[in-house]
């Protein structure tokens, strides 16, 4: 897993609508959440939400129990100053997830949206998916968007792992059902782009 200080320094040299990966609204991924039905009190996380615009679009639409994690403390910093005061009723997480320790099934809602793609060790993949097994609940929903096969090979200087939705399964296990699948190309600010691969996983175990 890449570290905190590489994390902290694209945060704190760059704007964070500079980034690739930045997104002005995360339409795609509330979508998503949304699709589930799940109540407006349910219990969301954002992994590697950084910065992300989507906890801003998930207060808007009324969900209240929000938590987001980073390794980076500046990037939440970011969201934090973004968001203003309703920040405060938000689970601000610092940690890596590779790592972290949650209660038994908290989460209603786990949302990734380019964590798991960097995750290139079999160790690593492995402590994540034993932490989505201990910490969503049963029939729990796992919105995960990685690169695509065709997707970069690196991001942020960074070596990542593509997907396609059959090898997601694959690494996530017989615990996930596939419920859909997409390709969605994103479009950084740059001006490049960059094919992503977004899958809802429910949890039947």
């Amino acid at each position: 897993m890449p570290n905190k200080q590489h994390w902290d320094t694209v945060y704190t040299t760059k704007a964070a609508d500079s980034v690739s990966w930045f997104q002005q609204n995360a339409d795609t991924s509330l979508q998503l959440i949304q699709a589930t039905s799940v109540a407006k009190d349910a219990a969301i996380i954002d992994v590697g939400g950084g910065a992300s615009t989507l906890v801003d679009d998930l207060i808007l639409n009324g969900y209240s129990n929000l938590s987001v994690l980073d390794l980076s403390s500046a990037a939440l910093d970011v969201a934090k100053a973004r968001i203003g005061q309703p920040a405060d009723n938000v689970n601000w997480i610092v940690a890596d997830i590779t790592q972290v320790s949650f209660p038994e099934h908290q989460f209603d809602v786990w949302h990734d949206r380019a964590v798991f793609h960097f995750l290139t060790k079999p160790e690593e993949r492995l402590a994540y998916v034993r932490t989505v097994l201990h910490a969503v609940k049963p029939n729990g929903h796992i919105i995960i968007a990685t690169f695509a096969e065709d997707g970069p090979t690196q991001c942020s200087g960074l070596p990542v792992v593509r997907y396609s939705a059959e090898s997601l399964q694959a690494q996530l296990g017989d615990s996930f059902l596939l419920k859909n699948h997409f390709y969605q190309i994103h479009h950084t600010p740059f001006g490049t782009t960059q094919n992503f691969i977004f899958c809802h996983f429910v949890k039947t175990a």
